[in-house]
């Protein structure tokens, strides 16, 4: 039966997420057999797991740093926010209901708890040790009773808990002694040890108050993180887009349209990796200037950022670059590219919304989304424009410049999404291996026109020569030279986890770690 152990926070973003990946590669190199856990987690990122359900990127990335396979058992709970203090609930990953706070916490919470325990245990039975996540603070003390991810998960576990403490935001001690003096006796005695993360500056200046706050609370500071802005990891809040940084310098730009409701933005994280590519966050009401390509990423809402795009005016200053330069849409990006929309507004009546009109194709979703949507993992090939049956356009298709490398490459990727699109003139991209792609009685998912791409596929831009294909077609339009290299993507991933976890066992107290999980 599997060791626990709990990182909890003073805050949401005081460095849960990283330290728990940390031990998951500090341990899993030593020898053990490790696993992540976060019994509930609220995210629009999502990653679909071999059992073709939904949970939080965060924990895909902590199994990554595992070695291990994410499952959905790793994230039990996943709440999707989907505006007006509403959240799609996904059970053990799938979607069973849309509903607000109330509703999940008096009418759900007992099922919830149930599918918790329940993933808690199958983790148990298979690993030596389950390194849990908490969320937000254990010291809303208006929400304890409520509680399903922080101490209530700590004593199901029977997990002793490091507090994890964000200097960078100031009140550092303050927002440690506030965690151990608002919490009873009862969950008190789960926290351990503390930790302070993101720190900058000079740490003798700081230790006569770490000295101070392990008498304050009577217990050990384990030790001060520093704060690495090189380290390149996946993101799961929309907090964190103005992490990714405009540079000007780069040269080759790709605008990426900053919806109200944007979903899934970790596929574009493997442009941050390329050394000459940069992106650039395009605000709905903001102007398109000096662009190579746009993505138009996924969304929680597809009709309402639609709305939103055609009542900026940004829906036109796409339109206007279609011409000239590669639009891309995923997912709910893709969605928007095309003619027409049909959806169920709250009448049950059926509305039929005009789209971009880039893309000849129509979406159609069904009233009850949550039954029906799908989630897969899958497998397509670029379709050989040479040999396809399916009546390319060679003078007119982008596939023909770009692709022309890789005829009947395997892409993988993942599939989260409500509504299935029949294409009405446009060609498409791949053709469906495994998964759905496009809709259960189509064998092809997305869509091609002129400089215009849509595909249902996240992660697309994870497969390296997909990528490769796209940026160097932007490269060579301006002149530059090709590149076919190791993935830097993958490389400095790996890199990223490896270097976080040195820095943990260098900084941190590890021998006080051990014996919490050792002498369980």
């Amino acid at each position: 039966m599997a060791k626990c152990i709990m990182v909890q926070g003073t805050s949401s973003n005081a460095g849960k997420s990283v330290l728990v990946a940390a031990l998951c590669r500090i341990y899993s190199r030593r020898g053990y057999k490790v696993a992540p856990f976060k019994s509930q987690n609220m995210s629009l990122n999502s990653f679909t797991t071999k059992e073709n359900g939904e949970i939080a990127i965060a924990q895909v990335l902590q199994a990554e740093a595992a070695d291990i396979e994410p499952s959905i058992h790793m994230n039990p709970i996943l709440l999707k926010p989907k505006g007006n203090f509403t959240s799609q609930v996904i059970i053990q990953g799938k979607a069973v209901a849309d509903m607000d706070f109330y509703q999940y916490q008096h009418e759900f919470r007992e099922t919830a708890l149930k599918a918790i325990e329940e993933s808690l245990n199958i983790l148990k039975e298979e690993y030596d040790i389950i390194i849990i996540e908490g969320a937000g603070s254990p010291a809303e003390i208006n929400m304890r009773k409520e509680d399903l991810a922080n101490m209530e998960i700590a004593h199901l576990a029977d997990a002793d808990v490091l507090l994890v403490a964000d200097i960078d935001k100031g009140g550092v001690f303050a927002s440690i002694a506030g965690t151990f003096s608002l919490l009873d006796s009862y969950d008190r005695k789960r926290l351990k040890a503390v930790v302070i993360n993101k720190f900058r500056g000079n740490l003798d200046i700081l230790m006569p108050g770490v000295e101070k706050i392990e008498k304050i609370i009577n217990a050990p500071v384990l030790g001060v993180l520093p704060y690495d802005n090189s380290l390149k990891l996946p993101e799961e809040d929309s907090a964190s887009l103005h992490e990714h940084k405009f540079d000007s310098n780069k040269e080759i730009i790709i605008g990426v349209i900053k919806l109200p409701k944007i979903a899934n933005f970790t596929d574009i994280d493997p442009f941050e990796f390329e050394d000459d590519i940069g992106l650039k966050l395009i605000d709905i009401h903001d102007e398109i200037k000096e662009v190579d390509a746009i993505i138009i990423p996924g969304t929680r809402n597809t009709v309402e950022d639609l709305e939103n795009l055609k009542e900026t005016g940004m829906d036109e200053k796409i339109k206007k670059l279609a011409n000239d330069i590669p639009i891309i849409g995923i997912c709910g990006g893709y969605q928007i590219l095309g003619e027409k929309i049909h959806h169920i507004n709250e009448k049950n009546e059926e509305i039929i919304v005009d789209g971009l009109n880039l893309l000849k194709i129509e979406t159609f979703f069904k009233k009850d989304s949550n039954m029906d949507k799908i989630v897969e993992q899958s497998i397509g090939t670029i379709i050989n424009n040479n040999s396809s049956k399916t009546n390319l356009n060679a003078s007119s298709n982008l596939a023909n410049s770009m692709f022309s490398s890789i005829p009947d490459e395997e892409i993988r990727g993942y599939e989260i999404h409500e509504g299935i699109t029949k294409l009405t003139g446009s060609q498409p991209l791949l053709k469906i291996k495994k998964g759905v792609g496009n809709s259960i009685s189509s064998e092809y998912d997305g869509a091609i026109e002129g400089n215009v791409i849509g595909s249902y596929f996240h992660g697309i831009f994870h497969n390296y020569n997909f990528r490769a294909c796209f940026l160097n077609y932007l490269r060579e339009k301006k002149g530059f030279k090709p590149k076919f290299d190791e993935d830097p993507y993958e490389a400095k991933k790996d890199y990223s986890i490896e270097k976080l976890a040195k820095i943990v066992e260098n900084n941190l107290n590890m021998e006080f770690i051990d014996k919490l999980i050792i002498k369980k």
